[in-house]
C-alpha cells in the first residue's frame, strides 16, 4: 500500500553531468525510498572537478529566485539535505532557506564538505570553514568525513584516528556547533571501514565493515543520500549508518571488479534495486 501523501526532500547540490557525485547520485537514490527528490542545484559543473578540465556556472545569483517559487507554491518538505556549498553567500542562501522550509519536524541533514585525507579542498578558505560550522548548528544529523571533523572543530588530524573515546570527544565539539546527531564517515581502522555515531542523547556507538575496495569520488553523496531517506522514513540512525555503509561497500566493490575508473564514482545504479533491502 502507497502512504497518502508522498514525502520530499530537497536537496541543495550541485549538478554534476558526468563523474556520479551530488545530485546525479541523490535524485535516483533518494527516489528508490519512495520519496520525492526536490533538486536545489548551487552550480552546474559538465563533470565533476577531479577531472582536468570541466564546465562551471555558479548558479548563486539564481537560488533564492528559484526557491521563491516553491514558497509562493507553498511547497513543503518533509527533509532538507546539503551537500556542497563553494561560497559564503551560498552558505547564507542555504540558512535562509532551511529558516523558511524548516518545520520543528523536518530532518535536516547536513554534509560539510570541505576535505578529505587531512586537506581542505581548493576552494575552502578560513571564513568559509567557518560559516560551514555555523550551518551546522542547523543539523539534525551531520555527516563529516574525518578530515571534515577535524576541520570543523579544529582538532589535530590524524590519519590513524579510530580509538573511540577520541571520536567521541570530536564528535561532542560537533554537537557544541548546534548539531544534535553526528556521523563521522569514511574513518580508516586497519582492515576496516568504521563510521562514529554520537546520537543526541549522548549515547555513541563506533560501527565496522571490511573494507571492499579503494577510495572513489561521490560515496560520501551516496552516503548521506540514503542518511537523508532515512531520516524521513523514521530510521533508527544507527541501522541507517549500517544500511548506508553496506551499501557503499558493496558499490565499491562492483565498481573495482567491472574496472570503473575511480573519477567515475560507484556504478550503484545496478544495485538499486537492492537498496531496501539492505
Amino acid at each position: 500500500m502507497y502512504p497518502q501523501k508522498q514525502k520530499k526532500i530537497a536537496v541543495i547540490n550541485d549538478f554534476s553531468g558526468f563523474g556520479r557525485c551530488s545530485l546525479t547520485v541523490s535524485i535516483p537514490i533518494i527516489s528508490a525510498f519512495g520519496i520525492e527528490c526536490c533538486a536545489l542545484p548551487t552550480a552546474i559543473f559538465s563533470n565533476h572537478t577531479g577531472y582536468e578540465d570541466y564546465y562551471f556556472d555558479d548558479y548563486t545569483d539564481k537560488m533564492e529566485p528559484y526557491f521563491s517559487k516553491w514558497k509562493k507554491l507553498g511547497l513543503e518538505f518533509d527533509g532538507i539535505y546539503t551537500g556542497f556549498l563553494g561560497s559564503d553567500k551560498q552558505i547564507n542562501i542555504v540558512t535562509k532557506f532551511i529558516r523558511e522550509f524548516a518545520k520543528p519536524e523536518t530532518a535536516v541533514v547536513i554534509d560539510p564538505v570541505m576535505g578529505d585525507n587531512g586537506r581542505t579542498y581548493a576552494t575552502l578558505t578560513e571564513d568559509l570553514c567557518r560559516h560551514i560550522g555555523q550551518l551546522a548548528g542547523y543539523a539534525d544529523i551531520l555527516t563529516p568525513n574525518l578530515t571534515e571533523a577535524c576541520i570543523l572543530t579544529d582538532y589535530p588530524y590524524r590519519e590513524n584516528i579510530s580509538d573511540t573515546e577520541e571520536l567521541k570527544t570530536i564528535a561532542a565539539k560537533l554537537q557544541f556547533l548546534g548539531s544534535k546527531n553526528i556521523v563521522i564517515t569514511g574513518i580508516n581502522n586497519g582492515n576496516n571501514i568504521s563510521n562514529f555515531i554520537l546520537r543526541q542523547d549522548g549515547t555513541y556507538i563506533l560501527q565496522s565493515l571490511p573494507r571492499t575496495g579503494g577510495q572513489r569520488a561521490g560515496t560520501g553523496d551516496v552516503f548521506a543520500s540514503i542518511i537523508s531517506a532515512d531520516s524521513v522514513n523514521g530510521t533508527a540512525l544507527e541501522d541507517s549508518v549500517k544500511r548506508a555503509a553496506e551499501f557503499v561497500g558493496r558499490a565499491i566493490a562492483l565498481s573495482d571488479r567491472l574496472n570503473i575508473p575511480s573519477q567515475e564514482g560507484v556504478c550503484f545504479e545496478m544495485l538499486l534495486a537492492t537498496l531496501n533491502e539492505s
